[in-house]
């Protein structure tokens, strides 16, 4: 009998422990649904919070923007000229100079364009390929087979991105002159330690080892086709086919809900249909429900073009350094452009949307606006 009493014991006991179990995970389940839910609402309220002083440093910006342009004109001049001048004193310190850029001006561009709806154009390739520039700088600089495919990179489709889609040096938009360094800098980055880096030299003399004609050593002309063209379009495909499921799979239902969020295609494709120009009419060419197709097969179409062009500057010095120089001219002509031609008219956009909000006795003619904007850049001058 005692057995029998104990085994009944131990039974409740058991069945005692597996209700305290359970109440114990049902209350620890509450505690984490608790939290989830106190955290959720502490981030709804700092969303709140930061969209708030978002707007308001936007309208104080607004409000400010004329001196905050001479600011962003002086700095950017000043740091330009300071690129420069690390060009020809000391050509080896440019690469930190980029990786310094990169790092803190990248952060900076996602917060404003997550504010502004763009954050998916840093999905695009020139960030794909500036991290990438980033990781062989950083960690694997003596890398002569990763060096070749950044170069690709940095000297294909980023450096004919600024000459074809024109993007302009403009001193006073902190946006274009990030959007011109991401394209420009790259090149100006390898074509310092491809050239005149002393430890360039120092690794084509190395003792013991016989005279290289140059770094990276080419062994043949497979072997440069491979690390030059083959194997940058490989990561170049990579970076197209996990754009298009993140873009056009995972983020699709995103997208279709929020026709202000901004993508590299909706842009381009709008100011195409927009000016009805040959691209438009190109993509069009197997109905608009394949646009998307086209847009992608264009893309890859200047990808290879681009790529293959980096051969013949790669080996000639000469060659390199008139590309330098057209790429600079390019991004400092298309901000002349911007400056002679789209500014004006911005100015009277933002005067016709101030109209219609001030009362009519305090309206100001436009083309006053224009006239008077002209008459300053005259005395300027």
């Amino acid at each position: 009998m005692s057995n029998n009493e104990e085994s009944v014991d131990d039974s409740h006991s058991n069945g005692d422990s597996f209700v305290n179990m359970k109440q114990r995970l049902k209350d620890r389940s509450k505690k984490v649904a608790q939290t989830k839910e106190i955290l959720s609402k502490q981030a709804v309220h700092t969303k709140e919070i930061l969209s708030k002083q978002a707007v308001k440093i936007a309208k104080q910006a607004e409000e400010h923007e004329s001196f905050i342009n001479k600011v962003t004109h002086l700095l950017g001049v000043l740091g330009f000229g300071g690129v420069c001048f690390l060009l020809g004193a000391r050509p080896q310190d440019v690469p930190y100079v980029y990786c310094l850029f990169y790092v803190v001006f990248v952060p900076l561009r996602w917060i404003y364009y997550r504010f502004k709806k763009w954050h998916y154009y840093l999905l695009d390739f020139c960030y794909y390929a500036n991290t990438i520039f980033l990781v062989d700088l950083l960690l694997y600089p003596k890398n002569e087979k990763l060096f070749m495919v950044c170069f690709s990179f940095a000297e294909g489709p980023l450096a004919w991105a600024l000459i074809v889609w024109r993007c302009s040096l403009v001193f006073s938009s902190v946006d274009k002159i990030v959007s011109v360094l991401i394209h420009l800098l790259p090149g100006l980055v390898f074509f310092t330690i491809r050239w005149w880096n002393p430890e360039t030299f120092e690794a084509m003399h190395r003792e013991g080892i016989s005279h290289r004609a140059s770094w990276p050593y080419v062994e043949d002309k497979s072997y440069l086709l491979t690390w030059l063209f083959l194997v940058p379009l490989v990561a170049y495909f990579l970076w197209q086919l996990l754009y298009f499921l993140i873009v056009n799979v995972l983020r699709r239902q995103r997208l279709l809900r929020d026709p202000e969020v901004m993508t590299s295609y909706r842009e381009l494709s709008k100011k195409a249909r927009k000016a009805n120009n040959v691209w438009w009419r190109l993509s069009g060419l197997l109905g608009d429900q394949n646009r998307m197709f086209m847009y992608i097969l264009f893309q890859a179409l200047f990808t290879v073009a681009t790529m293959a062009l980096t051969v013949p500057i790669f080996l000639s010095y000469r060659l390199h350094v008139i590309f330098q120089i057209l790429k600079v001219s390019a991004a400092v002509w298309n901000g002349g452009s911007f400056l002679v031609d789209v500014m004006p008219r911005q100015v009277i956009l933002k005067e016709k949307k101030k109209s219609e909000v001030q009362p009519p006795e305090t309206q100001q003619d436009p083309s006053s606006v224009v006239m008077e904007y002209t008459v300053k850049t005259k005395d300027s001058s």
